[in-house]
């Protein structure tokens, strides 16, 4: 009875524990919710991917309403793929943000952060289970709300955290408006709100032009959510001020939810056969990806902030997840569900070290990071593994993704495309190597006392690293999943 209901457990569970949350006393209580809250949702999130794999997609009707009248939770390979990404990532933050957030924001606001998780969480969870278009918009908005004040429980440390998060809510109630507007003109078309459902109801309708507005409207609502270049304005800021662990989480999480949604509307909603999907992956998608990989890459270079480094290296990534959609092809979007999932393990890492770093030194920058290698060695080790995954060095996960991109791409027929891609992660060695240089060749700042990270950071710092390595080495799994995710959304015949 209880397997039967998981896929609302899924969601009922953290939006329950989120206001419990908020009425502990102290901290610590609220943390150790979170942590059971969200280990549960993960092993959720297991048990729901490994009956998807053996047994297909999973219909859950709330209230027994059967859709398109009633919501439906619909779950098969491709968000359950990413429902395991976003849980297992918040369950890994959490032993991580308990010394973290101690230090970087004020005591009475510390169960307020777990509350705002909890919620974050419970609405990236949401945006990915569902399958109406309108609760994913609900769930967008829930999530977007809490990571908005996530953001600014920075301003402890760093006041820009403010307008950082003001500047996030704007673009992101931009983005929501456009969404919400093309689900209703969809809804209009159609008379349905239900995704499988509006697949059915828009064949035929390429040529209707209020399908065509709704398409561009959600396209570019997405896009904005998920930082698409030149809409990530948002993104370097919001993840250089906010709270190491928010950036950790936010930055293995958000962007996947919105990567998620693209996938869905574009290959499930509007189909393949919509005659304006080609044209936009061609000419938008494939354009804007390559320029994000150069552009957002060498504005890195030049960064001297180390999470604001990071965060424009987010986007160039987010450039090979949207260049893989472009390919339309099963190996390209194997390479996009796969960089999904990868990416989260080496953001995640780096993202984690350098908040060690912070709590050691109250910033992260390239002055103080001079001859850390010596005196908080495990931490710059795990950076550089992360690095070196991040350029896509062999062995490393980086490298996976690398592979499949420049795979699809040979595939296509586009080899200056597999060029580019060798090309741009090039560029990424020159910004680790910055940090790798001031933290091993450089020597400390006389009278800097320095410790090593406690513990609770270095071992799920230390546990991405491994994941780093271990899927680097043996993808099998990680590539079968995404496989058949990719051919699913293509409707491909495994």
């Amino acid at each position: 009875m209880i397997a039967y209901h998981l896929p609302i457990l899924q969601i009922v569970v953290p939006l329950i524990a989120a206001p419990l949350s908020a009425f502990c006393r102290r901290a610590g209580m609220a943390w150790y919710l979170a942590l059971i809250i969200c280990a549960a949702s993960f092993a959720i999130s297991v048990a729901l991917l490994v009956r998807v794999l053996d047994e297909g997609h999973i219909s859950y009707l709330l209230g027994n309403w059967a859709a398109p009248w009633g919501i439906e939770y619909r779950i098969d390979a491709v968000n359950a793929f990413v429902l395991l990404i976003i849980s297992g990532m918040g369950t890994m933050v959490l032993p991580y943000a308990r010394v973290s957030i101690a230090d970087e924001i004020e005591p009475h606001n510390q169960a307020l952060f777990y509350t705002c998780y909890l919620l974050c969480f419970a609405g990236l969870l949401g945006m990915v289970i569902t399958g109406d278009a309108f609760n994913a918009f609900v769930f967008m908005e829930i999530s977007s709300l809490a990571t908005y004040v996530l953001v600014a429980l920075g301003a402890k440390r760093d006041r820009r955290a403010l307008s950082a998060a003001f500047t996030y809510l704007v673009m992101g109630t931009i983005g929501a408006t456009f969404f919400v507007i093309g689900i209703g003109l969809v809804y209009m078309v159609t008379g349905t709100l239900n995704m499988a459902d509006l697949a059915a109801r828009l064949q035929g309708l390429e040529q209707n032009r209020t399908a065509l507005v709704a398409f561009a409207f959600i396209v570019t609502g997405i896009g904005l959510k998920l930082a698409l270049f030149p809409m990530h304005l948002w993104l370097p800021n919001a993840y250089a001020f906010a709270p190491s662990a928010v950036t950790v989480f936010i930055a293995a999480t958000a962007t996947k939810a919105a990567v998620y949604l693209m996938l869905r509307f574009l290959f499930t909603v509007f189909g393949t056969d919509y005659n304006v999907l080609g044209l936009t992956l061609t000419y938008m998608f494939t354009p804007l990806a390559l320029a994000a990989m150069f552009a957002a890459s060498t504005v890195a270079i030049f960064q001297f902030e180390i999470k604001r480094m990071l965060a424009y290296s987010s986007v160039a990534q987010l450039g090979y997840t949207v260049l893989g959609i472009s390919f339309a092809s099963v190996t390209g979007l194997t390479a996009t569900m796969i960089h999904l999932f990868n990416h989260a393990l080496m953001k995640g890492a780096l993202f984690m070290a350098v908040g060690a770093i912070v709590l050691r030194h109250g910033a992260a920058t390239i002055d103080s990071v001079r001859g850390l290698g010596r005196t908080m060695p495990w931490t710059m080790a795990a950076f550089v593994a992360g690095g070196l995954s991040l350029i896509g060095v062999p062995l490393t996960v980086g490298f996976i993704s690398k592979w499949y991109l420049v795979a699809a791409s040979l595939e296509s027929g586009r080899w200056p495309i597999a060029v580019l891609i060798v090309l741009s992660s090039l560029i990424g060695v020159i910004y680790i190597w910055r940090v790798i240089e001031a933290a091993y060749l450089e020597k400390p700042p006389e009278g800097r006392t320095a410790r090593e990270a406690p513990l609770s950071m270095l071992i799920p710092t230390w546990g991405l690293v491994g994941a780093n390595i271990y899927f680097g080495i043996d993808a099998e799994l990680t590539s079968r999943v995404a496989g058949a995710a990719a051919r699913l959304l293509l409707w491909v015949a495994p």
